[in-house]
């Protein structure tokens, strides 16, 4: 989950998701810890690198340009001249934005494996609220899977599904039917300025969906994702990375920063 990544809402863009070597787990912070696998040749999800972690994230993760004055317009002294009024050069600088962090604490998760152990407790403003064992995946062939939903405190939620799978091959065959099933969403209308101005109050969805590409890292294909709008405010996001697979539900507003700062 090269294609270039999905076309970022507010001008934001999602390059491909870099992870590490297929199949292999990345060296870094967000590397697996060493386990040995649960099945012959099963491997643990890569971490992406820090340039797709810098380049994905819209809050704190991208420069706003804000034009400054560099001056006062001059203006003609007296009335009527005739010299024509000298405008100041603007001056682009950054401005960086703070990522959001969680404001509840996340619940301590049961499971103790190295890929349960893997799983985020908090992504953005998100903590984790609930964790249990996903029977279906597992009954559809994954070595093990959880089902994971994590709280902003308040009334927005994100649903994660995350299985190992013996193979790579295995999980992109698993993948695909996630994808098929994600329901499509009906076509928006034509754009006018009153709905667009309505669309940007109300948190409408951002363009540029479904959007797919490869996760990347250390510059080979390690998987594949797919970002798609349910059309009933959340947006979907499957990807794969080497055996494993994932699939998140989140605010529509929120799911490229959610898939970004996933970190497997």
């Amino acid at each position: 989950m090269s294609t270039t990544g999905p076309d970022a809402p507010q001008g934001w863009g999602v390059p491909p998701r870099d992870a590490s070597a297929a199949g292999q787990p990345a060296s870094g912070a967000h590397a697996l810890p060493a386990f040995e696998p649960a099945a012959p040749g099963v491997t643990e999800p890569a971490a992406p690198d820090d340039t797709r972690r810098r380049n994905m994230l819209i809050i704190g993760g991208i420069a706003a340009a804000v034009v400054i004055v560099g001056g006062i317009i001059a203006i003609i002294a007296s009335q009527g001249g005739d010299d024509a009024a000298v405008l100041p050069t603007p001056t682009a600088s950054t401005v960086l934005l703070p990522l959001p962090t969680a404001t509840v604490a996340p619940v301590p998760r049961a499971a103790t494996t190295a890929f349960a152990s893997a799983l985020p407790t908090t992504v953005l403003q998100y903590a984790l609220a609930t964790s249990a064992p996903e029977p279906t995946w597992v009954g559809a062939g994954a070595i093990e899977a959880y089902s994971e939903s994590y709280s902003d405190g308040g009334t927005a939620q994100v649903v994660v599904l995350a299985g190992q799978w013996e193979t790579p091959e295995a999980a992109a065959a698993y993948a695909q039917q996630l994808v098929a099933a994600i329901p499509a969403a009906a076509a928006p209308p034509a754009a006018t300025a009153s709905s667009t101005a309505s669309a940007e109050a109300t948190g409408a969805a951002p363009a540029g969906f479904p959007a797919t590409g490869d996760v990347t890292a250390a510059g080979q294909k390690v998987g594949t994702f797919s970002l798609v709008d349910a059309g009933d405010g959340t947006g979907v996001a499957v990807w794969t990375n080497g055996a494993s697979v994932f699939r998140v539900t989140a605010p529509i507003a929120d799911l490229r920063n959610v898939y970004a700062a996933y970190p497997l």
